[in-house]
């Protein structure tokens, strides 16, 4: 069993507006913009990563804002919903700052608790969860209270056809089944990094999800360090799984793989983190460029959309 890997790193969508999904998650969710980059293969989009006050692994929401991206379609092989992990009692408040920003929120109550369910600027799906006694920062630079700002994820929900042997990979990933609730299993990985939460919905009735903006890319697992990652992957390969080699993403090394369910499956380190680059008071606020991009930058300042000025 994987005891490594400590619960959710971050999880990647995509978005057609970059404003509007700038607006959305820092205006509506109160979360901060802990960094500004672009696309390490597509210099020309941006990369957004949204979180708490430090952007501490398992709570960073990244996008991808591509212009021209068709609207994604939900159905089988992709996260279908991320988790938010809210205070204890600060659901009402949630409701009511949804409601008047259009955002669409449903009160729904799963495995015996109340949660709050509502969708983003395209379509994404998110779900508010009341965690209690989580140690994790909350930013309230972004207008909303401490006492009920998003402290990071909860978790999330993969939607699958067939999901047996995905639900093999994370007990392998030292995820427990803790029971299950319709159509929905769920895994935790207790002692974890507070984002411990993934829930599996098998749906053969669905047809295929097709990728485009709204969807999740792929969502990240984090450990500790470069060791921690490579005896991951070392685990990993021998049970069958095709990963790649280590890539280095400035702020975290990755490792890729697709697990059998279809979902894209990333494992990130926790180092070095948000603060390489930028001072901590500052997180977000200036374009940063990976260095193999680095000649493009002064363009890109003036080619990509401004965000954060409204």
């Amino acid at each position: 069993m994987l005891q490594q890997i400590q619960g959710i790193h971050h999880i990647t969508s995509m978005s057609r507006d970059a404003r509007a999904t700038d607006r959305f998650f820092t205006k509506q969710l109160g979360l901060r913009r802990v960094k500004k980059t672009v696309n390490f293969d597509a210099p020309d989009i941006y990369h957004l990563y949204y979180g708490n006050t430090s952007g501490v692994p398992g709570s960073v929401m990244t996008y991808f804002p591509f212009p021209n991206i068709i609207a994604g379609v939900r159905g089988t092989g992709e996260v279908g919903e991320t988790y938010f992990a809210v205070p204890s009692g600060s659901l009402d408040y949630w409701y009511s700052r949804l409601a008047e920003a259009g955002s669409q929120p449903e009160r729904m109550v799963r495995f015996d608790q109340e949660v709050l369910v509502f969708t983003g600027v395209d379509g994404d799906g998110f779900v508010l969860v009341e965690q209690a006694d989580d140690p994790r920062e909350a930013w309230t630079g972004g207008g909303v209270s401490v006492d009920h700002a998003i402290q990071g994820f909860n978790g999330a929900r993969m939607v699958l056809a067939d999901a047996s042997a995905t639900k093999e990979l994370l007990q392998l990933m030292a995820f427990r089944s803790m029971g299950t609730d319709g159509a929905v299993e769920r895994f935790q990985r207790n002692g974890g990094n507070g984002a411990e939460v993934i829930d599996v919905e098998t749906r053969s009735d669905l047809p295929r999800a097709r990728e485009g903006a709204g969807s999740v890319h792929h969502i990240a697992f984090a450990v500790a360090d470069d060791e921690a990652q490579l005896k991951v992957r070392e685990t990993l390969v021998e049970a069958g799984m095709r990963i790649t080699p280590v890539i280095d993403r400035d702020y975290f090394h990755s490792i890729y793989f697709r697990a059998p369910g279809g979902v894209l499956f990333e494992i990130a380190t926790n180092e070095p983190g948000f603060a390489r680059d930028e001072d901590p008071d500052h997180l977000g606020e200036e374009l940063r460029v990976p260095a193999q991009h680095a000649h493009l930058k002064s363009h890109l300042e003036k080619v990509l959309p401004a965000i954060g000025d409204d």
